[in-house]
């Protein structure tokens, strides 16, 4: 007996990139103290008060099937933040809600994408990106990015692996590098979509993340709403990760067919979480702004100390919970400078090769700790990068 080989080409028969996590969530389950700086997971859980509408949304009954694109209640809201925070016209008819913004990207690539179709993505990337594009069946292709440009996408390099493209799938503010495209980015893509009639999908879960400027949908620019899928997601504006519950934004007719797809798979997310969903979005932009608080004043803390030494250079960071630190002074490979920092000071973060290649030689630093542990895990990585300079 044997297995499709979809499931093994999800991860191109490679790893998955998590393995440092792996190794750090099998010594903190062994009762060693680590300081985990790996995954974009808030130290601070869902509100109280939403966990209790979900509770009497629960109570009251909503627990049976959720059949469907979700509740319209709910759909109008998300339209209406949406509208609020880009300036897009938008309702309910361009909302579906998806099982987390994860749930969002299988979906918007396979309403898209036929099994063949080249699927762009810029590198570096979140990990599952080439893995949810292949197991649409789609071919993915990664768009390669430098450091020097902050690991902004150019107009020359896009423009190349644009011909014959089906797809661009973007992500601002960016995980990992913490980076907020500019506006001039933003109309490069743009452009190159109109030019190549490609299908663009935005990953804006970080929309509230923001730390200098303000947020830009490329949904918004001339030409771009008919062709984009804004993909969206309670789990970083509300603290809500584990409640799975996105949304994707799109014209009407693509929403019609990822419900099709919807109907077929998830049956829709359940319906007390639907309404602890609606709660939580009716209580403003001042409450995302006190969710994203901690990250905004972790990266001050950052920079405070990242100023004070030559070791590590910060890639500019102006959203998402999250710091990209080149390493390359050390000699080092992010890959071989994550495993050792692990071993040795027992401060874990994320290798930039686990999220492609342009990252190389750097790691991925999550602000989701304590301040003053943060701080702490900051300056020994600072230290320990010193030293293998030094050497």
């Amino acid at each position: 007996m044997k297995l499709a080989e979809r499931i093994g080409a999800i991860t191109g028969g490679g790893s998955d990139g998590w393995e440092i996590y792996y190794r750090t969530r099998d010594l903190l389950a062994a009762g060693v103290p680590v300081l985990n700086l790996t995954i974009g997971e808030h130290d601070v859980r869902t509100d109280p008060a939403i966990l209790a509408a979900m509770d009497q949304s629960a109570r009251a009954g909503n627990t049976g099937y959720s059949f469907g694109p979700g509740k319209q209640e709910l759909r109008a809201a998300i339209a209406e933040r949406v509208a609020a925070q880009t300036g897009v016209a938008t309702t309910w008819e361009n909302v579906i809600v998806t099982p987390g913004g994860q749930g969002g990207l299988f979906a918007a690539h396979m309403a898209l994408c036929d099994p063949g179709d080249r699927a762009l993505y810029i590198d570096p990337y979140y990990a599952t990106y080439p893995g949810t594009i292949r197991a649409t069946g789609a071919v993915d292709v990664p768009v390669p990015t430098r450091s020097r440009d902050a690991f902004q996408p150019t107009a020359d390099v896009l423009a190349a692996h644009a011909p014959g493209a089906r797809s661009l799938l973007i992500n601002t503010p960016n995980n990992p590098t913490g980076v907020v495209w500019s506006r001039d980015t933003l109309e490069t893509v743009a452009q190159v979509c109109r030019d190549h009639d490609l299908w663009l999908i935005s990953d804006e879960v970080y929309d509230s993340q923001i730390w200098d400027g303000a947020h830009l949908s490329p949904r918004a620019l001339p030409g771009m709403a008919e062709r984009t899928l804004v993909i969206g997601s309670m789990s970083k504006s509300h603290a809500m990760t584990g409640s799975r519950l996105g949304w994707v934004i799109a014209p009407p007719e693509v929403i019609r067919a990822i419900a099709v797809l919807a109907t077929n798979t998830t049956y829709g997310v359940p319906a007390f979480i639907q309404d602890a969903a609606l709660f939580a979005l009716r209580q403003g932009a001042d409450f995302e702004a006190a969710v994203a608080e901690p990250f905004r004043r972790r990266r001050s803390l950052a920079r405070a100390v990242l100023d004070r030494q030559q070791a590590v250079r910060l890639i500019p960071s102006s959203g998402a919970m999250y710091l990209m630190l080149d390493i390359r002074a050390t000699g080092l490979s992010g890959a071989a400078f994550a495993e050792r920092l692990l071993e040795q000071e027992r401060i874990a973060v994320m290798p930039g090769e686990s999220f492609g290649t342009a990252a190389a030689g750097h790691v991925r630093v999550a602000m989701t700790i304590e301040d003053r542990a943060f701080v702490t895990a900051l300056e020994r990585l600072c230290a320990f990068a010193a030293q293998r300079q030094a050497a």
